[in-house]
């Protein structure tokens, strides 16, 4: 009945009352907005945008600005006068300029590393969703599990408070002499046995509460109670897998991610491509100088240049080749998460299947379980039955109850696996 958690370091958040009833919307939106994991996750989303605009920024106008003094002295030139070797003017030299440049046409390197940053933005923002998903899968099993082991509480404490009254019944009868003083000892080693299993179960729904914290990212005490809530049915849960498949292909955010993978490759080899081809950019300046602030003279200058790396090692077609091979990379893990996609929504329908069927079976044996207990209760007050047969339909009673749980924990587990399989 255990799911391990992803454990993570939690934040200091109270995010709900400690001695009140928490839902299973409370407990996912509590996630969404305290999980570490989900913060990390957004924070790294800002930092894929930003790299966005980092590669966008050579496509924009460049412009600096400059200033400058320098004071220099030569041997036989006075000051404000030009040193005949150097070319450079002697005594005091005062410089402000402005330079701009702007690329003109590279071949699609620039924008192509545009164009892979936007879209491993977008492969990013998937994998933040991925998360997600998980996050969202453990808590929705933390709180199922918390809420079976609550109901393994209640049929303890009926099972206790059965087992008090049925000591309380044999008392009675050994006081009047129609039973045995053996059937004392034996109500009462029920009843401390009935107590242990109560103990027992209410520090396992103790412990439940306290990994539904961490897979909320919470720090709260475990004094509160889990709402009484089923999972409702998955629409599409007893049709087919095909029709299941195609929309977790159309919806599971690790197909979207490896889908912008593949569309940053794609740039990135337009990129690499560019490399064998010039590019093209303009410039122009302006400055003003002269030796004194007062005595300050313009000049100006523009132009265009062109660079073409003629030979650089065969680097460039390297790169190309690396980027191109890359590509088959992610075009085999996209191949390769379909077919996982296809076998997780196979396993999580089928487990929907078995669990719903399971139900049936453990509300009959429940049901009979019961009765007999209420038969074996008639004899044992008549005087035909005895005290074993009386602690053996009590203790099938309790067995067929935990059944009844982890049914219905089972179902309830199997439809959050079907929604987590298909990115619901």
């Amino acid at each position: 009945m255990r799911l391990v958690i992803l454990a993570s370091v939690c934040l200091p958040a109270a995010a709900f009352a400690a001695d009140t009833t928490l839902t299973f919307d409370q407990a996912i939106a509590t996630a969404r907005a305290h999980h570490p994991q989900l913060r990390q996750a957004r924070a790294q989303n800002d930092v894929a945008d930003a790299r966005a605009d980092q590669a966008r920024a050579p496509l924009l106008p460049q412009l600096s600005g400059s200033a400058r003094y320098t004071h220099s002295e030569a041997e036989g030139t006075t000051n404000g006068g030009i040193n005949t070797t150097t070319g450079t003017i002697v005594g005091n030299l005062w410089s402000f300029g402005l330079n701009a440049s702007q690329l003109i046409w590279d071949f699609g390197r620039t924008t192509g590393n545009w164009d892979a940053a936007k879209a491993n933005a977008v492969a990013q923002e998937a994998s933040g969703r991925v998360i997600e998903k998980t996050v969202i899968l453990n808590v929705r099993t933390a709180y199922f599990t918390a809420r079976a082991d609550k109901a393994l509480l209640e049929v303890a404490k009926e099972t206790l408070a059965n087992q008090e009254k049925h000591l309380q019944q044999v008392v009675s009868f050994i006081e009047v002499g129609t039973r045995p003083e053996i059937d004392r000892a034996q109500s009462k080693t029920d009843v401390a046995n009935a107590r242990l299993a109560m103990i027992r179960a209410d520090n396992a729904y103790a412990v439940a509460k306290a990994q539904l914290n961490l897979a909320m990212g919470v720090v709260q005490p475990t004094s509160y109670d889990v709402a009484d809530e089923t999972v409702p049915e998955v629409a599409g849960e007893d049709g087919g897998t095909d029709d299941l498949v195609a929309e977790a292909i159309r919806s599971r955010p690790e197909l979207a991610q490896l889908r912008a993978q593949i569309d940053a490759q794609d740039a990135s080899i337009r990129a690499a491509k560019g490399d064998y081809f010039p590019s093209i950019s303009a410039s122009a300046a302006a400055a003003e100088s002269g030796p004194g602030l007062d005595s300050l003279g313009w000049s100006w200058n523009v132009g265009v240049s062109l660079t073409w790396p003629i030979f650089s090692g065969f680097a460039t077609r390297s790169n190309v080749r690396a980027a191109e091979a890359t590509r088959v990379v992610i075009d085999a893990q996209t191949e390769a998460e379909r077919q996982q996609v296809r076998l997780e929504v196979e396993q999580a329908r089928l487990g929907v299947v078995s669990a719903k069927s399971e139900i049936g079976a453990a509300e009959e044996a429940l049901v009979n379980a019961r009765e007999r207990l209420r038969l074996a209760e008639g004899r044992y007050q008549t005087g035909v039955g005895n005290i074993i047969e009386l602690g053996d339909a009590q203790v099938a009673v309790t067995n067929a109850a935990a059944q009844k749980v982890q049914a219905d924990y089972d179902l309830a587990t199997a439809r959050v696996t079907l929604l987590s399989t298909l990115g619901r």
